[in-house]
């Protein structure tokens, strides 16, 4: 066997693998990063590669060799069920493990603080959404860490970790909608950023405008419990209901 095949038929073994998490780790905290923040991203990374891998040997089930005969398609069929199986509730595992291994650890599906990882990843999803509908605000950034953290509250960490796809989900699925708010009440509109439609030239608009469309009654306890100006959420929830 030459140097070339050797390479292509290793793996990568645990100890280089938890050598690498470890530099990673060790990189980040000399930038700052908190080393359970970075934990928990790196958690939410693994769980999301065993999931990605769940999803495409799931598809491949359909893909036995037809020449091979009725029982050897039975048999990869059951094969590849045994092995999705697995690697679901690894993934599984992997994310309850991610969002519950912080400093305040709780069920990964009871509501509970808003952790720092958890709001960075929120910012992170909202900026390029709201970008793709209007322009670049000059909002309080005081403001995005209030209206976020009283969103992130209505939901449980289960649900934090894969709010950024629910947040893409949102924008698609109401795409020409979001479109015409923003046109008519957002950054560039006659509509001022003071006032009851603010929220309207703040990227955390996106993320209102979800909850108010999933869980309304959620949002609106936070809202109060965190003591956020009314006219706010009324100017969002007038905006988004006017479809004109």
């Amino acid at each position: 066997m030459n140097t070339a095949d050797e390479g292509r038929q290793q793996q990568l073994d645990a100890a280089s693998v938890v050598n690498a998490k470890s530099t990673l780790l060790q990189l980040l905290a000399r930038a700052g990063v908190y080393t359970g923040d970075a934990e928990e991203l790196i958690g939410l990374v693994e769980a999301g590669a065993l999931a990605g891998a769940h999803a495409e040997i799931a598809g491949s089930r359909r893909s036995a060799p037809g020449e091979r005969g009725e029982s050897y398609a039975a048999g990869w069929s059951d094969g590849a069920l045994a092995v999705t199986g697995e690697l679901a509730a690894l993934a599984e595992r992997a994310l309850v493990h991610a969002v519950t291994s912080g400093p305040s650890a709780t069920s990964p599906d009871e509501r509970s603080p808003v952790g720092r990882a958890e709001m960075e990843r929120a910012k992170v999803a909202i900026t390029p959404l709201y970008l793709s509908f209007a322009d670049v605000s000059d909002l309080d950034p005081e403001v995005t860490e209030q209206v976020l953290g009283a969103v992130l509250r209505t939901m449980s960490p289960r649900q934090r970790a894969g709010y950024p796809g629910r947040l893409s989900a949102f924008a698609e699925a109401h795409h020409a909608h979001l479109e015409r708010v923003y046109a008519e009440y957002g950054p560039g509109s006659p509509i001022a950023i003071h006032g009851r439609y603010s929220l309207v030239h703040s990227p955390t608009s996106v993320a209102v405008l979800e909850r108010l469309a999933a869980s309304p009654s959620a949002l609106h306890e936070e809202w109060d419990a965190a003591e956020l100006p009314p006219a706010w959420l009324d100017g969002l929830t007038t905006a988004w209901g006017a479809r004109g």
